[in-house]
């Protein structure tokens, strides 16, 4: 088996990929890790290659949000959005079998095939509001909030089918992951009010 002959190029590989699980070549190349180095760590079993230029630990194990991170290191600035999002805050058992990004009204749409990803086009202020970065297997992963999350999902019925979002609506009251006045709220400001106000009503009246 060949081995790794720049030692100190091999402790860099260790100590990074131990920080952060997941990594891409260039973050190893600024390290000043050449690529004869990271090749020869793949052979040693030290990393893996997920994909091309993207990395994790050669022990490690990838978990159901593992493409989220995924994404987040292939292109960063697209939010978690819709199911995928709802997903990911434990409101759906429904397993997404793609993973839902939002873009900008004017921003590059990504055409891959693996993950399988699909886009949506969210305009102002429903692109950059409501935001937030959570932390998948030591990657910062863009997510819009939970409430925002249930808004947007009434409010695109055709993406999000009108009974995962009350599933998910029920779940998140029933778990406390949020209040009724929060969900109010986002639903209000991103022009789902109205959708979800009966729903919301008949949840929580006997609750």
């Amino acid at each position: 088996m060949q081995k790794i002959t720049n030692t100190t190029e091999r402790e860099k590989i260790i100590a990074h990929i131990e920080k952060n699980e997941l990594v891409r070549a260039k973050e190893f190349r600024q390290l000043g890790i050449s690529g004869t180095s990271i090749a020869n760590a793949v052979r040693e079993g030290i990393i893996t290659q997920h994909h091309r230029g993207l990395y994790m630990s050669g022990n490690g194990i990838p978990d159901m949000h593992f493409e989220f991170a995924e994404i987040a290191k292939r292109f960063p600035g697209y939010p978690i959005c819709l199911d995928s999002a709802l997903f990911f805050y434990g409101v759906t058992v429904l397993v997404p079998h793609r993973i839902w990004v939002a873009i900008s009204a004017s921003g590059w749409n990504p055409q891959v095939t693996e993950p399988l990803i699909e886009t949506i086009r969210f305009r102002e202020p429903y692109f950059s509001d409501d935001r937030t970065s959570v932390c998948v297997n030591g990657v910062n992963v863009l997510i819009y909030s939970l409430e925002k999350t249930l808004a947007d999902s009434f409010r695109n019925p055709k993406l999000v089918r009108r009974p995962v979002a009350i599933e998910a609506l029920r779940t998140a009251l029933e778990e406390k992951k949020t209040t009724s006045f929060d969900i109010r709220k986002a639903a209000k400001k991103y022009g789902a009010y109205k959708t979800i106000l009966p729903y919301l009503e008949a949840l929580t009246t006997y609750a």
